[in-house]
């Protein structure tokens, strides 16, 4: 009711009724509006309104305007704080979310226009997906449809990517890219400009969802399009995630010229920008060229060493040098060390693309190597099998390729022993 929302801002303001009455009304007037017993004057509720420090739409509708801010500030500060956690920190990400969710749920009847409830439907949508509670699509769509109506395009765009995502988490990766083009059909056919930035994020998104579905074509295609456009504009805040992308498409594309000529505008960018991720990248695809393409194990082993005892070296990459590591080992002939080197890594759980989805399965089918040549055949053909499982539903690549040649050489050889 109207006279008990500007009661509750008087209090908020530590207002008394005389105070708020001033010169134009009377305390007792202000009494009667308060507990609605007398409706005020349009003159008198903007001059209320005026007291309060607020728009008379915000004494008017149920909840204020200046109350929604408030909320979606402390949604914010909890969303962001939840962003900056450790992913592998679960606890933390689910006591935040429920946090939020308890915050949220009681404006969520009256977030239909303006910034604030499209964002608050948007932040909410996203932590009940995250705590898996049904509906958080209902949630996600009404907030699309305010940023449509504002033409808030880079937030809109966030919400193509979080559908897709959910499904490219899941490994549908087919399902994510038709839900992300569809999407973005959307958005280009209702704004009407698109801001650089959004584009960027826009193609960088698509270019890894045909990358994830093995449409080398049509990712080089967007990827490509990307980097120049981000030259041209100037706008390289996306470049060294194209850079990466560029690079591992090459190398699965067995393209050695492409693969170094972008590897080395990532190491470019790594001094410039002092970005240790970037470094860490360049450094693990130069490893895995000496062990694949230059068969200089001892040299990458020497390398992979120097690396994880780099205090910039993080918990992630570390993975990834133990695996070329342990891959290493095996062509040196160093099974049991090998093997220890591989037992050691761990599929981080944030990981979903298929390219490196790849790089991680391929660890069973090294073990299985490992145990064959110590004659332990069916310790061979139990990691084989394995390996084989996991990269059945992934696009073909040459990770796979040697999965599934590995497979059927250590099933023979069982075979044959049996």
């Amino acid at each position: 009711m109207l006279g008990e929302r500007i009661r509750k801002l008087r209090k908020q303001k530590k207002m008394t009724l005389e105070e708020l009455a001033g010169k134009s009304l009377t305390k007792g007037m202000l009494s009667l509006i308060e507990n609605n017993k007398a409706n005020p004057s349009i003159e008198s509720l903007h001059y209320i309104a005026e007291r309060l420090g607020v728009e008379v739409s915000d004494l008017l509708e149920e909840i204020s305007l200046q109350e929604l801010r408030k909320t979606l500030e402390k949604a914010e500060e909890l969303y962001n704080f939840e962003n900056l956690c450790e992913t592998e920190n679960q606890l933390i990400k689910t006591e935040q979310d429920k946090e939020i969710i308890d915050l949220i749920k009681p404006y969520i009847a009256n977030l239909t226009q303006g910034y604030e409830s499209a964002r608050l439907l948007d932040i909410y949508s996203r932590c009940l997906y995250n705590e898996k509670i049904e509906g958080w699509q209902k949630f996600s769509g009404q907030a699309a449809e305010i940023y449509d109506q504002m033409n808030l395009t880079s937030k809109r765009a966030s919400i193509s990517v979080f559908l897709a995502t959910e499904k490219f988490i899941e490994h549908h990766y087919e399902e994510a890219l038709t839900i992300f083009l569809n999407d973005r059909a959307k958005i280009e056919a209702k704004h009407v400009y698109i801001d650089p930035k959004t584009r960027l994020d826009l193609d960088y998104y698509e270019a890894i969802l045909y990358f994830a579905v093995g449409d080398s074509e049509s990712a080089t295609q967007v990827m490509d399009s990307a980097i120049a456009f981000s030259k041209e504009n100037r706008i390289f805040y996306l470049i060294d995630d194209l850079y990466r992308l560029a690079a591992a498409q090459a190398m699965m594309g067995k393209n050695k010229e492409k693969k170094i000529h972008y590897l080395l505008k990532l190491k470019q960018y790594g001094e410039f920008a002092d970005d240790t991720n970037s470094i860490l990248f360049y450094h693990f695809m130069m490893i895995e060229s000496l062990i694949s393409e230059k068969h200089e194990y001892t040299e990458a082993i020497e390398k992979i060493d120097q690396c994880l005892t780099d205090p910039s070296m993080t918990e992630t990459f570390k993975h990834y040098f133990n695996l070329e590591k342990g891959k290493a080992l095996y062509r040196l002939a160093r099974y049991k060390e090998a093997l220890h080197c591989l037992e050691k890594i761990e599929i981080p759980p944030f990981i979903h693309h298929p390219f490196d989805l790849s790089h991680f399965f391929i660890m069973d089918t090294y073990k299985a190597l490992c145990h064959l040549e110590l004659e332990k055949v069916d310790e061979a053909f139990q990691f084989a099998e394995i390996a084989y499982n996991h990269f059945y539903q992934l696009p073909s690549t040459p990770f796979k390729d040697f999965a599934i040649e590995t497979f059927e050489a250590i099933k023979k050889t069982r075979l044959a022993e049996e």
